[in-house]
């Protein structure tokens, strides 16, 4: 990929700013931004021109570390072909991925986005631009890491099948670990689309390790791991590189559970 293929006029500006990416004012600046935008009330219940309002911000404030349009339409195309009645969210942020991939799950029939996000302060934001976007009655969001929310929306109750999609863009090191939890806990079966974000920047390969994996490797994987999965289950996965909204080169790792090996 060459990055004449990317559409330089929709480039968001710089992450870092002072050797920061996040947590500097900007998540909380841009809640302002859209509140005080004279067209307020042509964003209320619409999601698209909320996301709109958000790629505005990062292309003339600051750079989000969102997914983006061009990685985000690789996952609402995978929503509208499958069509999931739940999708968990491993990384909110400030809810661009939640509004956008809400929505797809809404105008396929879907039912509940679960999105978990470490941060209160970004919790809040996301909890907001959602509530602006009509969301609302899709999309939820809990506060804590990827491995507390899932424990918390399992014993809840909340998840209490097997999941039809989840998406991690949380912290790299625990994709892995935490599909691993989602496994053990049967949330993970024949059918379940995974969908991990940053699969170059910054890359993952534990995680693309586990799910490339046939059986046999992942028993072999798991023998020396203090996270325990289930390496029974059998993956089909595919890398489908796309650009981050800074211009970057950046990949989704698709990866499909087609069967349970006895």
């Amino acid at each position: 990929m060459d990055i004449s293929d990317f559409d330089r006029s929709r480039i968001y500006l710089s992450w870092e700013v002072d050797g920061k990416f996040h947590s500097d004012g900007r998540e909380v600046a841009l809640l302002e931004y859209i509140y005080n935008r004279p067209d307020i009330d042509q964003l209320r219940g619409n999601p698209q021109r909320v996301l709109q309002a958000i790629d505005d911000f990062a292309r003339s404030v600051t750079g989000l570390i969102n997914i983006g349009e061009t990685k985000g339409a690789v996952v609402t195309k995978l929503i509208a072909n499958h069509k999931p009645d739940t999708i968990l969210e491993l990384g909110g942020y400030v809810g661009y991925s939640a509004i956008m991939f809400g929505d797809a799950l809404r105008r396929a029939g879907g039912k509940q986005y679960h999105s978990v996000e470490k941060s209160p302060l970004f919790a809040a934001v996301a909890a907001s631009l959602v509530d602006l976007a009509g969301l609302r009655d899709v999309v939820s969001i809990t506060v804590g890491t990827g491995a507390e929310g899932i424990q918390r929306l399992y014993h809840s109750g909340v998840l209490k099948s097997q999941l039809a999609m989840a998406f991690f863009d949380h912290h790299k090191p625990s994709y892995t670990p935490d599909l691993k939890r989602c496994e053990r806990l049967g949330l993970v079966g024949p059918g379940t689309v995974l969908v991990a974000d940053n699969m170059i920047l910054p890359g993952n390969p534990p995680y693309a390790e586990w799910v490339r994996a046939s059986v046999a490797e992942k028993r072999e994987l798991d023998r020396d791991s203090e996270e325990k999965g289930n390496p029974n289950l059998q993956y089909r996965s595919r890398s489908i590189k796309s650009w981050e909204p800074s211009g970057h080169e950046d990949a989704l790792e698709i990866t499909e559970c087609v069967g349970v090996e006895a």
